[in-house]
This record gives C-alpha cells, sequence and structure tokens, in this order.
C-alpha cells in the first residue's frame, strides 16, 4: 500500500499506469496498420511480417510471470518503469532504419518493454484501489486500449502527409522516456515489502489444482488466440476479404478501440452482479458479432449491405472483447492470494499471451495459403468455443 499519500494524490498512480499502457498498446497496434507498408519495404509476405509480429507478442508472453515475480519480491514501480524505458530503447532502435532483421529485433526488445507493464500495473492497482478495483481497471484498460485508436489514425495520418513511418515510433520513444522517468521519480515507494516473504516457484502452481481456475483459464487462451488473430489482420481482413475499401478498413480498425470505454461499465458492473456472468454475456456478444464479419465473407461483395453487416461486426466485437478484459483481470485477481497475485496472474497471462502471440502467425498462414475467410473462421470456432466453456462455468456456479 502506499504510506502517506492521501486518496487524492493516489490517483497519480491511475494516471501513470494508464499512460504507460496507452503507450504500449499504441506501439503495438501501430504494426497491423503498417503490414503492407513494410511488406513494400522489405519486400516480405503475409507470413512474415505476422511471424515478426508474433515474435513481439511471444516476448510480450514471456515477461508476463518473470514481472509478476520480480514485483512480489521488489517493488511493482520499478518495474513498470523499467518496462517503459525498454519500450522507449526498442522504439528508438525503429527510427534508425536497416533491414528487416533490425526491425524484427526491435519489435522483440518493444514486446520484453511492454510486456513487463499490466501483470504488474493490475495488481498495483488493485491494492491501491481496492473499494474501487473494477472501476479502476476498466478505467486503466479504457484508457490505455485508447492507444489502439490513435495508432491507426496516427499511421494514416504520417503516411498521407508522407513524413515517415518510423516517425511514429521516435514520437513514442521520447514519450516512454518521459513517462518511466515520471513514474520513477513520482512514486517511489509504491509498495511496503516490509515483513514480506516471497512464495517459491511451486506456490504459484497450486491455484491449478482447481478445475474451474484451469477451466477459465482455458476460456482466456481461446479468447487472447481469437482476439489477437482478429485485431492483426483486422484491416487486410475488411480490405481485402470484406472489400469496405483501405479507408473504410483504417476507420473501422480505430473504431474497434473506440467502444474500449465500454470497460469502464462492464468493470463497475461485474463489482455489483457478479464477474462470471458479465464474463458469459461479453464473450457471446464477440462471439455472435466475429461471425457477422464472417457472414460478410460468405455474402456475395456486390450486396449492398455487406459493409454494413461488417461494421456491426467490428463494433459489437469491439464492445464485447473489450467489455471481457476488465472482468478476466478482476476474476483472476479475486481467484488468487495477495502473496500469489504478481506471479500468480503473471504465469495465466504468459499462457494466455503466448496464445495470443501465435495467431498473427497462424493466420498469417492459412490467409496465404487458403484465404482469409477461412483464417477468420478458425478464430469464430476457437472464440465460440471459449465463450461455452465460460457459460458452462456461469451455470455450474
Amino acid at each position: 500500500m502506499f504510506r502517506g499519500r492521501s486518496v487524492l494524490g493516489s490517483y497519480d498512480v491511475l494516471a501513470l499506469v494508464a499512460g504507460i499502457w496507452f503507450l504500449a498498446k499504441g506501439v503495438r497496434y501501430a504494426f497491423p496498420p503498417l503490414f503492407d507498408q513494410l511488406k513494400l519495404t522489405f519486400s516480405v509476405s503475409n507470413t512474415e511480417v505476422g511471424a515478426a509480429f508474433t515474435g513481439f507478442l511471444l516476448v510480450y508472453a514471456v515477461m508476463q510471470l518473470p514481472s509478476g515475480l520480480l514485483a512480489d519480491r521488489f517493488d511493482a514501480v520499478r518495474v513498470i518503469a523499467g518496462g517503459a524505458v525498454t519500450t522507449a530503447l526498442g522504439a528508438g532502435v525503429v527510427t534508425l532504419g536497416g533491414p528487416f532483421a533490425l526491425l524484427v529485433a526491435a519489435m522483440v526488445v518493444m514486446g520484453a518493454g511492454t510486456g513487463a507493464h499490466k501483470t504488474v500495473a493490475i495488481t498495483l492497482l488493485a491494492r491501491t484501489y481496492p473499494a474501487r478495483t473494477g472501476r479502476t481497471l476498466g478505467i486503466f484498460d479504457s484508457f490505455g486500449t485508447f492507444g489502439g485508436v490513435v495508432a491507426p489514425v496516427a499511421v494514416a495520418g504520417v503516411l498521407a502527409v508522407g513524413v515517415g513511418w518510423r516517425s511514429i515510433f521516435g514520437s513514442a520513444a521520447l514519450s516512454g522516456l518521459a513517462l518511466g522517468t515520471a513514474m520513477a521519480l513520482r512514486v517511489p515507494q509504491a509498495t511496503d515489502s516490509t515483513g514480506h516473504t516471497t512464495p517459491g516457484v511451486r506456490a504459484y502452481t497450486k491455484p491449478f489444482a482447481d478445475r474451474r481456475f484451469v477451466a477459465f483459464v482455458a476460456v482466456t487462451l481461446g479468447f487472447s488466440f481469437a482476439y489477437n488473430g482478429v485485431v492483426a489482420f483486422l484491416p487486410l481482413y475488411l480490405d481485402a476479404a470484406v472489400d469496405v475499401g483501405p479507408t473504410a478498413a483504417s476507420l473501422l480498425y480505430s473504431v474497434l478501440f473506440v467502444v474500449s470505454v465500454v470497460q469502464v461499465a462492464t468493470g463497475e458492473l461485474a463489482d455489483r452482479v457478479g464477474r462470471l456472468s458479465v464474463v458469459a454475456v461479453t464473450l457471446t456478444l464477440a462471439t455472435v458479432s466475429l461471425g457477422l464479419l464472417v457472414t460478410a465473407v460468405a455474402v456475395d461483395t456486390a450486396v449492398a449491405g455487406v459493409p454494413i453487416l461488417g461494421a456491426f461486426g467490428v463494433v459489437g466485437f469491439g464492445l464485447g472483447s473489450h467489455g471481457f478484459r476488465p472482468v478476466r483481470g478482476l476474476y483472476l485477481e479475486a481467484l488468487l492470494p495477495d502473496s500469489l497475485a504478481g506471479g500468480g496472474i503473471g504465469a495465466v497471462r504468459s499462457a494466455l499471451m503466448g496464445a495470443g502471440a501465435v495467431a498473427p502467425a497462424a493466420v498469417g498462414f492459412v490467409a496465404d495459403r487458403t484465404g482469409f475467410a477461412v483464417a477468420f473462421l478458425m478464430l469464430f470456432a476457437t472464440l465460440g468455443t471459449a465463450t461455452l466453456v465460460a457459460v458452462g462455468l456461469l451455470v455450474s456456479e
């Protein structure tokens, strides 16, 4: 807990961690709108750019557990600040130019930096605002997700004026250094480890003996795979398969993140009516909406209503997916004891982000060989299965 700080003064913690999360999501989601540009610049395929993005996400996934363990053992603020600075360094490397291999290396560094953030941020915010955890995590996720709104708009604007896409990462580098420094200086003693004994690694495996806990982890794995697969290739999918045009595809991609404001409502609603109920409803909405996107490809693109069908699919998928995310963190936080919160959530997030990291490469591979329609049908089946498991958990609760 924060000692010697007023309730009002502690809101700087929310502001700083949300700002860094905004940066992390912005850096991540600047890449999918750049896939076409990267293919032209480096003469690479969908599979190669998808694999590069998978590398980013895999490193992000791997960092969840060690960052949580470090926060449990040392100080959450140091982990968060260090991650922001690492992200800034990776973004700075992108601005140097060079071959595709250097870009991939920089993406790996940024994956490590951004991967050190959310697991630690969840536990930090939960302990700082115990009476308003749902609302706080909803605000945190909503504010951070707006990085996904800004990223495609920034990419489109930069490409339109001919400044050069690397300049986006130059701005990210400066922002990361500023936020990391502010976090370290403004919140120097965010955790109190007096008398705290760090549990052994084996202790973190105990929650996995609970079948319902494992089932919920399976839900998060399926959701993460489907969500990351959709997000990575949605602009190309809307343009090439749904045939809405590149401009409309970029706008709809931004809308996918604009609707993330729903996270504030679902976070608070979960505090009031129950977490699993909100989980089941949001995942069902996301699944049905992804089904609309799949249906839009199956219908003749000459039909006037197809772009509208695709738009409804994007909005609904965004509402359901973003609505689920803060509740997922709430549910996991509630299932784990405080002494295992950082490492426990880190272990789960490593697994779910690992599943999500595989998705861009898998979608790119399937799309290159059978088309985007089959690739997105695969994602729909995965999300649908996860939703059925979540509903089963709710019914049997």
